[in-house]
This record gives structure tokens, C-alpha cells and sequence, in this order.
């Protein structure tokens, strides 16, 4: 990310002509899954976070202010995520990046819009999550991919395919409950309802009655809701009772819970994605190859929680940036972020003005693609796909 780096510096010297330069740091807390089952993308949103806040340090932090995080893990437990956000009270820190599990982020947002902590949440995608509370008085920001854009766009593509009897395979946590909801809303919107919905608890083994339960409805694609092993379990009863059915849904598709669980039987498998991890383009190969050197893997295991929570530590330095008179108060970071100045030229996108006082959301349904498991990786579903991703999207005016 060299380039983009050396153009932060220069702003950063810039702004640093007319301030003064503390020598405390500039702190901000990270809350994830970093260990425990949803590690597997917490881990990468964390790394995320750490590489564009070693780089932005590399070049003077903020106005020769070090950014310092304070690291919380919550173990994808909504108890322990909560604790986690109320500890943050006490922390001083400016922001949170924070949240992978909907039902995590459900059970702490209050915390921080009670003492008006801004919260960009860069992976969990439950609307509810940003629709809680009105979007003026919201503390609440997001850079992934809402559920309320995510069911609609999968929806559209696999009517276009003629795959009109749509079984729904969604578990009972926050984010299959939330995920159930949008998906029979976009499916209406088209003027259908589901063949089949069955519900599941997180860490079911065997969904074969299930799956038997939707072929006998004549559903002609299963449409999953879950976030880590039980995806591959519907592979598995898939196979079990010999169904050729393709299988599509969020992006949770392009978890290794999913495509190493299930191995050959994720083939095909069609999901939302923000970012795949193909270098199309100099942001994107200079990130990816940055990540590789730096935590010395040859791959991601979920690309989007990675490129997401590095562009939400940039996106939250450009806003602190358009603060006067160093007041890093809770409402004057929330103003901050809902009128940053300067165009971010990001890795998912390109950030002209992400959010505002109306629109909490920096993602919406113009920036995704149709990711799909070839040989064992996210590629993309459709040529067309793969030209459009040589171009970093910017959001569509509101």
C-alpha cells in the first residue's frame, strides 16, 4: 500500500503544520472473535485493523499521535462481548472496531450508544445492527455488507436463474433469525415465499431430515443462514440423501468453516462478497501482498473481514483528521465520521463520503459481487463480475 501510505503522510504533514503534537496516543478499541469458533474470521479482522494501524503509525500516527489499540476478545459470546464494550468505558478510546457475531453486536450496541462511543463494526452484517436506533442520533457505523442487501442481491441472481422454489435453512442465533427475516422480505419483493424453512440450533450435526423435509417440498435451491460448521453439515446431508440442489447464501459461504468442512461438496457454492481476493487491481494486490508478508500466509482465510477492518481503521483516521481543536469527544467523532472531507481510496471501495447523518451503512448493494467455490477458493461467479472488480466501487449517491 505504498502509495496510498505516502498520500496519508502528506496529509498528516499538512494538518500537523497547524497543531501541536502531543505525546500521548491516540487510542481505540477492538472487540472480536479471536478465539473460539468464529476465530476464523475474527482473526483476520483483527490482522486487518493491526496492518493499517502499523502503517498509518509508520508515518507519523495521527499528527504524531501513535494509534493505540485495546484489544478485547469476546469469544463470539454475547456475555463476554458485552463485558468487552462496557470495559471500553474505562479505556478512553476515541472509537471501536468491533464485531463479528450479529448476536454479539445486538447484545452490546447499547453500551456504546449509552456513552457515545462511535462503533464501526466491520463484519457482522445484521441489520438490525445499524437500524436499532434513528440514524441521526446512531453511534452505530458499518462497513460490511448489511443482511438487508445481502438476501435481495442473492435473491435477484437466483431468480434470473430460474431457481424459483427457495428452501431456507437458517439457524436460531441473532444472525440466522435477522437473516430469515431478509430473505423472505426479498423473496416477496419478487412475489414468491419459500418452498421450506428449517430452522436449526448453532452446532447441529445432522441436518438430513431437513434436507429431506425441503427436496420432498420440491425446493430447486437451499438458501443458508449460519455463520460457521453447520454449512458444511448442509453439504454433507446434501449428499447424504443424494440431492443434486445448488446451495447459495451470504457471504458466511466463504468461510473455511465451509469450504475446508465440506471440501468437494462446497463446489459451486454461490455467495455475496465485497472483496475477493484476486489481485484485479494496485490497492487490492498491494494489500493482499502486504497481509502475506506480514502474517506470513499465502492466504486469508476470509479476505472480506480483513480488507473490511483495514479500511475501517483508515476510514476512522480521515475523520479524526476534520476535527478542530483536538476534541475527541463522543458527539464530535460521530459528526466527524458523517462529514469526512477526503476521499479514501480504499480496498473494497472507494469512500467518497461513506456516511452521514442519514445513512449509518458505507456498503450498499452497487459495491457487491456474486462470489462462487471453484477448487477450493472464492472466485468469482461471472466474467462480468471479475471486469467490474477491476474498478474499485464507490457507494451510489444518496
Amino acid at each position: 500500500m505504498k502509495r496510498f501510505v505516502v498520500a496519508l503522510a502528506v496529509t498528516l504533514t499538512c494538518a500537523s503544520a497547524s497543531a501541536e503534537s502531543p505525546a500521548d496516543t491516540v487510542r481505540i478499541g477492538v472487540i472480536g472473535p479471536f478465539t473460539g469458533g468464529s476465530a476464523d474470521f475474527g482473526i483476520p479482522m483483527l490482522n486487518g485493523v493491526k496492518l493499517a494501524v502499523d502503517e498509518i503509525n509508520s508515518v507519523g500516527g495521527y499528527l504524531g499521535r501513535k494509534l493505540e489499540l485495546v484489544i478485547k476478545d469476546d469469544r463470539a459470546d454475547p456475555a463476554a462481548g458485552r463485558a468487552a464494550a462496557e470495559a471500553m468505558r474505562s479505556e478512553h478510546v476515541v472509537a471501536a472496531i468491533a464485531f463479528c457475531n450479529t448476536g454479539v453486536a445486538m447484545k452490546s450496541i447499547d453500551v456504546f450508544q449509552t456513552a457515545k462511543i462511535p462503533l464501526i463494526v466491520p463484519c457482522a452484517t445484521g441489520t438490525p445492527i445499524t437500524t436499532t436506533y434513528p440514524a441521526k442520533d446512531s453511534y452505530i457505523f458499518r462497513t460490511s455488507a448489511r443482511d438487508e442487501i445481502q438476501a435481495p442481491f442473492v435473491v435477484k441472481d437466483i431468480v434470473r436463474r430460474g431457481w424459483k422454489r427457495v428452501a431456507v435453512l437458517a439457524d436460531r442465533s441473532g444472525y440466522g433469525e435477522a437473516g430469515l427475516k431478509d430473505v423472505k422480505g426479498a423473496l416477496e419483493k419478487q412475489g414468491l415465499t419459500p418452498a421450506y424453512v428449517g430452522r436449526f440450533d448453532v452446532g447441529v450435526k445432522d441436518l438430513t431430515a431437513e434436507m429431506k423435509e425441503a427436496r420432498a417440498a420440491a425446493a430447486n435451491v437451499v438458501f443458508t443462514y449460519t455463520v460457521g460448521p453447520e454449512n458444511a453439515v448442509v453439504a454433507r446431508a446434501r449428499e447424504q440423501i443424494k440431492w443434486k440442489v445448488p446451495i447459495v447464501g451470504p457471504w458466511t459461504l466463504s468461510f473455511p468453516f465451509f469450504i475446508d468442512g465440506a471440501g468437494s461438496l462446497a463446489e459451486g457454492a454461490l455467495m455475496v462478497q465485497t472483496f475477493i481476493a484476486e489481485p484485479s487491481n494496485e490497492r487490492r494486490t498491494s494489500f493482499l501482498s502486504s497481509y502475506s508478508k506480514t502474517y506470513k500466509t499465502p492466504r486469508i482465510p476470509v479476505p472480506m473481514a480483513a480488507a473490511q477492518a483495514y479500511d475501517s481503521i483508515y476510514i476512522l483516521t480521515y475523520a479524526l483528521l476534520g476535527i478542530r481543536g483536538g476534541d475527541f469527544s463522543g458527539p464530535a467523532v460521530k459528526e466527524a465520521l458523517e462529514n469526512i472531507r477526503r476521499t479514501y481510496y480504499g480496498v473494497v471501495a472507494t469512500y467518497e463520503k461513506p456516511f452521514s447523518a442519514a445513512d449509518k451503512d458505507a456498503i450498499d448493494e452497487s459495491m457487491l459481487v456474486l462470489g462462487e467455490v471453484k477448487k477450493g477458493q472464492v472466485t468469482f461467479a461471472y466474467p462480468e463480475s471479475a471486469r467490474k472488480n477491476l474498478l474499485v466501487q464507490r457507494k451510489k449517491a444518496s
